[in-house]
């Protein structure tokens, strides 16, 4: 995601949660209507991570600034009241995760969505060692093509593949059929 898109991701993030009941809010409802808002995908993993991270920050403002108003009070009641809240967000965190799960597998059997260790899309096991992944990087959503090893339990990526742009990717799946039409005549020629 750009700089620019973020700016406008926060933003839209931080209106909605000061217009809102923050105790029923959960970070699910904030990025959808974020990305409602916006018209922007934040379903990426990157994309998740950036909004749950304004969230908490938010959230973490929040005590703060209840903690400087009960100056007056015990410390220890406002760590306590910030642990419970910081517990409370987290068991809506999990709760809110098994309802993306289950809304997903609702979606006409498409299945769950896959994720490798980078938080990156995974489109298509081609192999064991071979996949189709979606990410983004500097800012550029890419498709990779790429061969994956095994090192400390992780899948990582090695140098044998390719990266495309997405107008690369639609120009590439454009040529398809004249791809499999010239597969079809070297088999015919064998």
């Amino acid at each position: 995601m750009d700089e620019k898109t973020q700016d406008k991701v926060e933003a839209a993030v931080l209106e909605i949660l000061r217009g809102s009941n923050v105790e029923s809010l959960t970070e699910y409802k904030v990025r959808t209507a974020a990305a409602d808002r916006l018209g922007i995908d934040l379903d990426l993993p990157l994309h998740k991570r950036f909004v749950r991270r304004l969230v908490e920050d938010y959230l973490k403002s929040l005590a703060e600034e209840e903690d400087e108003k009960q100056k007056g009070g015990s410390r220890k009641e406002g760590k306590k009241k910030q642990q419970r809240q910081e517990e409370e967000e987290q068991e809506e965190d999990e709760e809110k995760e098994g309802e993306e799960e289950e809304e997903e597998e609702d979606k006409g059997g498409e299945g769950k969505k896959e994720f490798d260790d980078n938080g990156d899309l995974i489109l298509c096991r081609l192999s064991k060692n071979r996949r189709v992944t979606l990410q983004e990087f500097k800012g550029k959503t890419l498709v990779s093509i790429r061969e994956y090893y095994f090192k400390d339990g992780k899948e990582l990526p090695t140098s044998k593949g390719m990266s495309m742009t997405v107008e690369q990717w639609e120009t590439f799946s454009k040529s398809v059929p004249a791809i499999e039409d010239a597969i079809k005549t070297l088999g015919e020629s064998d």
